[in-house]
């Protein structure tokens, strides 16, 4: 069953990155041609209810490191939070449906035409809540930049070349900062690359 759930997820993924490419203006192949033989990782989420929430989070304001995130949510108990408009907005359950977030993988590659979201999972007082989460990720070894056609008038790109290993790395080692994780990270191959 999680084989045929994986195959089913990463053949979305995959056609979510073909209307990603249309959109920018790039072929419709170009990120799923990219992402054809991308790692993933699936996780199961169990919010348990908590007497006080307000004392604790399910998880604290992030942006996702991965390319894109599909998640399902139990179709009845609200808990997934955006950030927009400086203040925090539930994003409801809807019956038989995903919630695809960019992440900051994809941010870059876009040169941030497409921005990663700041979210959070909260807890609830009488009832848990239950979702599943599948992350696509670039294979460690592949180069991130943004196409070349995403440059804008004054030829920059926003963030220097760089692997999902790195970013792997680097996020493993380092607390998340709300959005600021790949500007952080960005900063951090600067300086490295500079003390070299």
């Amino acid at each position: 069953m999680y084989e045929k759930y994986s195959e089913a997820m990463k053949n979305l993924a995959l056609s979510i990155m073909e209307l990603l490419g249309l959109s920018l203006g790039t072929c419709k192949d170009y990120y799923r041609d990219f992402f054809q033989d991308c790692d993933y990782i699936t996780r199961c989420n169990y919010y348990p209810p908590c007497p006080q929430p307000e004392l604790t989070q399910g998880t604290g304001p992030h942006t996702d490191p991965v390319a894109l995130t599909i998640l399902h949510q139990e179709d009845e108990e609200e808990g997934l939070e955006i950030f927009t408009g400086g203040k925090w907005q539930s994003v409801p359950p809807v019956p038989s449906s995903f919630v695809v977030n960019i992440g900051d993988t994809f941010m870059a590659m876009t040169n941030d035409i497409y921005k990663s979201c700041v979210h959070r999972a909260v807890v609830k007082r009488h009832s848990s809540r239950q979702s599943i989460a599948f992350f696509v990720c670039p294979q460690h070894d592949k180069v991130i930049r943004a196409h070349d056609s995403l440059i804008g008038p004054n030829g920059k790109r926003l963030y220097p070349d760089f692997t999902w290993s790195q970013l792997e790395a680097f996020t493993q080692k380092s607390r998340r900062v709300e959005d600021k994780t790949i500007k952080h990270f960005a900063q951090h191959l600067s300086e490295s690359s500079s003390a070299e």
